[in-house]
């Protein structure tokens, strides 16, 4: 063996990729490839896709992986897999699918007419969770199920997530994460586990104790990888597959963010602000924060839906002409529009956005808004208008949580898309009034659990060992003071106002 290597899965909402790590957080080769649609859609706010697209796609990057790394492919010392959140399936005895995947960007809402039990009734109203539990159960993709697919759900001998599901895939065993187990199940974030049949809110899930996986701590072992996963993957059999967590949680270990004072913003389809610490802290009321892929730490994370998505969205709207330039030029897009943004000023002339094109659960009724307009407003400025209105979110989510968690953050790390480029990294230095640091990769989320696999095959005694030899800042973006104070200036006497002003119109167009 030249050097122990990790093959890491990171199965995503758009795309999968798969790499090749070592223990110094070199990825060696990696391969990517987008879904032909990352969902599709039988109705308005839906969002499904054929769970075989995954394997399959897993398959495809896989096998082009070894292609291009023949030689490397004898150092592989274990496999981890990441995938998106909160995206479900319904398994049979034999645990296979009964139907398609619910995609976390699904927005469809039960009915819930059965009535929870009295005294649960009357201690939700008492401690003020009558209007968040009505919202859980009604955003609860099981409960949806039980009631419209009755045959499917009667049926249903497991209902898991998307990770427990390749983990069976790979391993014959039907095992998650505790740090995996992100979504509208009955998992106790706090405890770490399932919830207790009387828990509280364990009545809001209509998922039976006998439906749900086994659950084991990250760095331990869910399985091997068996004849079958290995003939298909082109992965050696026998190799471990070693638990890690969720995407974002493997990505905020990634940007080695594991100390009170830092702070992980994952720029992706779903823009976050996310803590890792050692004391369980809700980031808003009756909003849990998750099991860390650290064990025994929690990750307390707002969350901007939609949030770079935004960014896609403007791109396919509006852009032609800026992806025919960008062709020949044999650049991205992206890379175009943020050239162009930088001749709009700081605060786009007046021109405002409202990023919450997608409702979430602290606001149920939320929807987007752009506010501003002018004869001097540009798409540029629409453009640049969405980058700092998904920050100014951000930077609103961070001042929150600072509060609960009675922290002062002193420095942030970025992943995801967005993080690429340098013009959007310095607005959000600006925004924030703090030094933003990007690291040697984007794939922070397959780093992080790398991280987690090495440590657990004892390459390294310790997290930390492990993050000083495998985590290397890139880049640090210094804030201008002088534009932070007019961004603040912004921010507390317009955004920040925005969302109650609005709120009866969004309200009236339900």
């Amino acid at each position: 063996m030249k050097r122990p290597l990790v093959l890491a899965f990171d199965i995503g909402t758009q795309s999968t990729r798969v790499m090749l790590i070592d223990q110094h957080g070199n990825i060696l080769s990696k391969v990517q490839k987008q879904y032909e649609q990352p969902y599709y859609s039988q109705n308005p706010g839906w969002a499904e896709q054929n769970p075989s697209v995954y394997w399959n796609t897993m398959q495809q990057t896989c096998n082009e992986l070894k292609k291009i790394s023949e030689n490397d492919w004898e150092d592989i010392t274990c496999v981890t897999c990441t995938t998106i959140r909160d995206t479900c399936l319904c398994l049979d005895s034999s645990y296979s699918p009964l139907r398609d995947v619910i995609v976390w960007l699904d927005k469809r809402k039960a009915s819930c007419c059965d009535s929870i039990p009295l005294i649960n009734r009357i201690l939700f109203r008492l401690v003020g969770m009558k209007e968040a539990v009505k919202l859980q159960r009604e955003v609860s993709y099981c409960n949806w199920i039980e009631e419209n697919q009755k045959e499917i759900w009667d049926k249903t001998h497991k209902f898991v997530l998307l990770s427990a599901y390749l983990n069976y895939l790979m391993t014959g065993n039907l095992i998650d994460s505790k740090a995996s187990a992100i979504g509208h199940i009955p998992f106790d974030n706090k405890r770490g586990d399932w919830m207790r049949k009387n828990d509280l809110t364990r009545c809001i899930f209509s998922v039976r104790d006998d439906q749900m996986c086994e659950l084991i701590d990250p760095g331990e072992i869910i399985g091997y990888i068996t004849k079958e996963a290995s003939k298909y993957l082109s992965v050696p059999e026998g190799l471990p597959l070693i638990a890690t967590g969720s995407d974002k949680g493997c990505e905020t270990l990634g940007l080695s963010v594991v100390s009170d004072d830092q702070a992980a913003l994952s720029f992706g389809t779903t823009a976050t602000i996310q803590f890792m610490t050692d004391k369980y802290m809700e980031p808003l009321p009756f909003l849990p924060a998750y099991s860390a892929v650290l064990k025994g730490y929690y990750n307390p994370e707002i969350q901007i839906y939609r949030g770079f998505w935004l960014v896609s969205w403007f791109k396919n709207q509006f852009c032609d002409k800026e992806k025919d330039e960008a062709a020949s030029k044999s650049i991205i897009t992206e890379d175009l529009l943020n050239e162009k943004m930088k001749d709009v000023p700081a605060g786009c002339d007046g021109l405002l956005c409202n990023p919450y094109f997608t409702a979430g659960v602290s606001m149920p009724v939320a929807k987007g808004a752009f506010i501003g307009f002018s004869d001097m407003t540009t798409k540029y400025h629409i453009y640049r208008s969405i980058i700092e209105g998904i920050v100014f979110a951000l930077y609103e989510g961070k001042l929150v949580m600072e509060r609960r968690g009675r922290r002062k953050i002193s420095s942030l790390y970025l992943a995801g898309g967005g993080s690429k480029s340098p013009e959007i990294c310095q607005i959000t230095a600006d925004i924030f009034g703090l030094p933003v640091k990007t690291i040697q990769t984007n794939e922070a989320g397959a780093l992080g659990s790398a991280i987690v696999a090495f440590t657990a095959q004892k390459w390294f005694k310790s997290i930390q060992e492990a993050i000083d030899s495998m985590v290397h800042i890139r880049h640090v973006y210094i804030p201008d003071m002088k534009t932070h104070d007019k961004y603040m200036s912004i921010y507390h006497s317009q955004f920040i106002k925005i969302f109650s002003k609005l709120l009866p119109i969004y309200r009236k167009s339900i």
